[in-house]
């Protein structure tokens, strides 16, 4: 295997690429990318016992002995869970890399104008998905968690949860909202391409919360009632203020063509 081809894209041609070259270039996008991640998770992997005190940080938050007292009950669990850990570890510190790589796999098929918008939105993107994973791994996580142990409690049952079933858990929340925070990046692109406009946002604002809760529900690990608003309330929210920026980036369009 060629490993040069690892850094190497693909450049902009006006005449049309055969078939099999499109998925040679999409074999080698899938590479790219499974590499990245790879690197990411052997890094990750490397500090796991790191990893996992940081993950248990939420629930030493709401119950500390708890937190000290997560059963195993896997002869493998150790392991197994580590992968795990790394995997989602390594797909987070993969992600502006692979952003980068998804964007210029894309840049041949865009027009001058679209190129311009793709790397600062792979940018923002990035930035976008640090702040969901923050704000569900310092806000959501302990208030859920919280949540669910007085639940329990409340129903006089001891809440002894498991490594794997806390680990699963708290990484796929954090992955989840961390992608569920990419709305705004994509509703924006879309305007500043043309494709979608405030007004457009505005009239489908019903149609777009149903959407929205929709997507929360398949993309959250627990299917409650909390959880659901939890991940979908936010998006709202991001997608009213979606429609507040293209107002914005709108008028600036508009009062720039009046100038010229």
């Amino acid at each position: 295997m060629d490993l040069s081809r690892l850094f190497e894209f693909r450049e902009s041609t006006d005449d049309p690429k055969p078939f099999l070259e499109h998925i040679e270039d999409l074999r080698w996008l899938l590479i790219k990318v499974a590499s990245a991640i790879g690197v990411g998770m052997f890094v990750s992997f490397a500090f796991r016992g790191t990893l996992a005190a940081i993950v248990q940080q939420p629930l030493a938050h709401v119950a500390p002995e708890r937190a000290a007292n997560l059963q195993s009950l896997g002869v493998t669990d150790s392991f197994t869970i580590s992968l795990e850990l790394a995997f989602y570890g390594g797909f987070i510190l993969a992600f502006p890399v692979v952003l980068y790589f998804l964007a210029h796999f894309m840049l041949p098929a865009l027009t001058a104008r679209e190129k311009r918008v793709v790397f600062p939105a792979a940018v923002v993107g990035f930035g976008l998905f640090l702040i969901g994973v923050s704000f569900c791994y310092f806000i959501v996580l302990p208030g859920a968690l919280e949540f669910f142990f007085n639940d329990a409690k409340a129903m006089h049952w001891q809440p002894t949860w498991t490594v794997r079933e806390y680990y699963s858990f708290t990484t796929q929340m954090v992955i989840a909202f961390g992608l569920a925070f990419e709305l705004p990046l994509v509703v924006l692109v879309l305007v500043k391409l043309g494709i979608l406009d405030a007004a457009t946002l505005r009239r489908s604002r019903t149609f777009a919360v149903v959407v929205i809760f929709i997507v929360a529900a398949i993309i959250t690990p627990t299917s409650d009632l909390l959880t659901l608003l939890l991940m979908g309330g936010p998006m709202v929210l991001l997608y009213e203020l979606c429609i507040l920026i293209a107002g914005v980036m709108e008028h600036r369009a508009n009062r720039a063509n009046r100038l010229h």
